[in-house]
Formats: structure tokens, C-alpha cells, sequence
């Protein structure tokens, strides 16, 4: 196919790709991210959470694309790559087959655009059952082994610089941002900051999935294109035709006394500043996720979702697709969600690009797979970061906080730092 003039497209597609999944019966004791080997930041791919998911590894396809229609770029590659396959699947589940994995950027004009991998290899769990894709532009299907590896180095000696604005520099912005709210300018806006990292040794992807599995197992652990995090956030499943978004919005930070902890969540749940916040991520999801969906389910209060550092108002959205819309679609339709930008999103969108004096790159935007079906998971990238695509011993973290008229700047330092915290610790944590 000829690449649209926005994108950039690794091979001609002279011939279909071939695609063959096949049942897999692992030794006991293994692990999915244990099958990844070494390979380049870029080429290791991962979407795990509590041991299932899908891993993968080299490229036998990829396309990036930029600016305002990066979204429907990607659509419309994926459409013509997964229907021109010449596919056996033996298995037959959502995430089997022609499979691709995603991460977009979160504004349409940041030169990291959104990107799609084909791998070359796929290994996928759900509950007992596992499988391997192997997908080549040849004739022939590949074929794999995939066996447990235990090569994996650490980043050395870690080494944390400010990124584009210092804490005392950030805290700035948030006061100018409530101060816009009050003023009726606006209702809500996300700011995120970023933190520099220079490692002594190259930064081994397999290091900062394993790390962040073990001590965040609620999250979607996920890397695509040198992106990689630990979200708590579902922005989009579709499966089956049943379309679900997990949304969060007010946050506080755990203190490791249970006890304590308890009577924290208690006032989370109750906090009209982090309730405001909450309802208009919610009110969003809800509103872009109407026109495809039926017999909408949105529940009237939020749970509050225990992750290791923090904790979360969480609410589940669940509908039923009328349409054939895909996963990658509807995470159009929801980009960006209240829960990143804010409310109302043109005002907040502004806002941001006025005080944050940063690109977020893919930060904040979706990442996650989709199948040939149209079946997938997209998270929001949050809890990330991304590893330097011309230098793989520099890295870029990232930490938003939803702002209201309510925020008090300090407050909202002290949440980012708690953010931060799941990538560093992955980074810095000892062999």
C-alpha cells in the first residue's frame, strides 16, 4: 500500500502478511514477561496485569503517523494490513490472530505521533490458556519456542534531573490554573511535569516490567515503542461487543498504616474538591461513548480503587456497541478524556500547552493492542515513561494531577511526587 503523506511506513506491503496462531503449553512456573528476550527499547512490546496478557517481540510491520488525524491514519493502515493477511489461528480468542500495539501521542501536533507494531512474535495468556503469533511479510509463517530468559541488566546508576519546570516552578503553574478556574475561565485542568533520568548502563525494558508487575499487579504493565508503565487507567475494551472504560479522577497518597489508610480512602470518597474531579471524567467518558453504545451502565457514586502508593475514586462505564466501530476508534472518541486534559476540553487543552512548557510526547495518551476483530484494550498512559529513541540511558518521566477550584499547589506537588514514584522506584530498585 502507498503511505498516507503524514505517515511513515517500515515496508511496501508488496504481499499480505502471514499470521499463524497456534495453542502453547508452557513449563510450569512461567511467566509472560519472563518470555521476553533481549531486544532493542523499541522492539519490546507488553501489556500484562496479574500474569495475563500479551507480549511480544520484533517487528514485521509498523507504521507511525502524525497531526490531527494520526487516529484514523492508524484505522485505516491496520484496516488494509489485518484484512489483506493470510491468517490460521488456531485459537480463536480476542488478542489471536493479526495483532497490533499502539501508542499515540496526546496532542495531535507532538513529533512523536502515534505508532502501531506488528510483531513478529506474540505470546498471550488468558486464565489457563496461552498461545504464540508469529506474523511475517515472507511467504512462509515463522515459527517460535518461546522460552524463559533470565539475561535481564539493571539501569546501573540512576540519576534524576528537573525536566522543563522545577516542583517550586510547577507549583506556579497550578496556582495561575486555579486561579483561571476561579475566575470562570474554566472547570478543570490536568498539569503534568516531567523528570529527567540519566542511567550508567542502557535501560533493559525487561527491568522496569518486572519491577513494576511485581509491585503495582493491578495496573496494565505496558511498553510499546521505548513508552513503558505501569496504568491504572482503562480508557477503552471492546470485546464481544461489550464496550468498558475505567475511569480515575481524585487521588490520595497510601501511607502503609492499613488502619490509617482506611480512614484516607474514607475521605477521599467524600472530598467535594476530588467528587467535583471525579464527575467531570466521568460525565466525558460517558458522553463520547453514547453514540456507539447501548444500554449504557454508569454507576451514580465512585469506588475507591487501592493501588500500592495511592488511591483512586474509580468508576467502571460499561455499554453495549450498536456500531462496528473498533477499540482503536472509540480511544479516538475518548481522547483526551477529562481525567488528562479537562474541562471543557478546548479551554484545557490551552491551558495546558500555555503552562506546562513541555510536549508530553505519548504521555497521557492511549497505548495498548487491537486485533484484526477490532477487539482490544487501549489504557492511558500514565505512571510512565519514555526511554530515549536515540539514547537508551535517557528516559523521561511523567505525572499529571487534575486541577480544580478547590487545588492547593503544594497538595498537587506532593501528588505528583507520589506518581512519579512507580517508575523510580522500577528504575532505581537493587538486582
Amino acid at each position: 500500500m502507498t503511505s498516507l503523506p503524514t505517515s511513515e511506513s517500515d515496508i511496501a506491503h508488496l504481499a499480505p502478511l502471514v499470521t499463524r496462531t497456534v495453542a502453547l503449553s508452557p513449563e510450569d512456573g512461567t511467566a509472560l514477561l519472563g518470555l521476553l528476550p533481549a531486544t532493542s527499547p523499541r522492539d519490546a512490546l507488553s501489556w500484562v496485569r496479574r500474569g495475563e496478557g500479551l507480549v511480544g517481540w520484533g517487528r514485521a510491520a509498523s507504521v507511525t503517523t502524525h497531526g490531527a488525524a494520526r487516529f484514523e491514519e492508524l484505522e485505516s493502515w491496520w484496516r488494509d494490513v489485518s484484512s489483506s493477511a493470510v491468517v490460521r489461528d488456531e485459537v480463536d480468542l480476542p488478542g489471536t490472530g493479526p495483532v497490533a500495539f499502539g501508542a499515540i501521542s496526546y496532542a495531535a501536533d507532538s513529533p512523536s505521533g502515534a505508532t502501531l507494531v506488528v510483531p513478529s512474535v506474540v505470546v498471550g495468556r488468558r486464565g489457563d490458556q496461552w498461545w504464540v503469533t508469529t506474523t511475517s511479510p515472507d511467504a512462509l509463517p515463522g515459527s517460535a519456542d518461546p522460552v524463559a530468559h533470565d539475561d535481564v541488566a539493571s539501569p546501573g546508576e540512576v540519576a534524576f534531573a528537573d525536566g522543563s519546570l522545577s516542583p517550586t516552578e510547577w507549583a506556579g503553574a497550578v496556582a495561575e490554573a486555579v486561579s483561571r478556574i476561579q475566575a470562570g475561565a474554566l472547570d478543570k485542568v490536568v498539569l503534568a511535569r516531567d523528570l529527567d533520568v540519566q542511567t550508567s548502563a542502557p535501560i533493559d525494558v525487561r527491568w522496569l516490567l518486572g519491577r513494576l508487575a511485581e509491585n503495582y499487579e493491578s495496573t496494565w504493565v505496558f511498553a510499546v515503542d521505548g513508552l513503558v508503565g505501569a496504568t491504572p487507567e482503562m480508557l477503552v475494551r471492546r470485546e464481544k461487543g461489550l464496550v468498558t472504560s475505567r475511569v480515575l479522577a481524585g487521588t490520595i497518597q497510601r501511607t502503609g498504616d492499613d488502619e490509617h489508610d482506611l480512614a484516607l480512602a474514607g475521605s477521599l470518597a467524600r472530598s467535594s474538591k476530588d467528587l467535583e474531579e471525579h464527575e467531570y471524567a466521568v460525565r466525558s467518558v460517558a458522553d463520547a461513548l453514547a453514540p456507539h453504545c447501548s444500554s449504557m451502565n454508569v454507576p451514580e457514586a465512585p469506588f475507591v480503587l487501592h493501588l500500592s502508593n495511592v488511591m483512586h475514586l474509580a468508576t467502571d462505564v460499561a455499554g453495549v456497541l450498536t456500531d462496528e466501530t473498533s477499540s482503536l476508534a472509540l480511544a479516538a472518541s475518548l481522547h483526551p478524556s477529562a481525567a488528562v486534559c479537562g474541562t471543557p476540553t478546548p479551554v484545557a487543552d490551552a491551558l495546558i500547552s500555555e503552562l506546562e512548557h513541555m510536549d508530553r510526547g505519548r504521555y497521557a495518551g492511549p497505548v495498548g493492542w487491537m486485533d484484526a476483530r477490532g477487539d482490544g484494550e487501549w489504557g492511558i498512559a500514565l505512571r510512565s515513561g519514555s526511554i530515549h529513541h536515540d539514547d537508551a540511558q535517557r528516559m523521561t518521566l511523567y505525572a499529571g494531577c487534575g486541577i480544580v477550584a478547590g487545588s492547593v499547589p503544594e497538595a498537587e506537588v506532593a501528588e505528583s511526587d507520589a506518581k512519579l514514584i512507580p517508575m523510580r522506584d522500577a528504575l532505581t530498585a537493587r538486582p
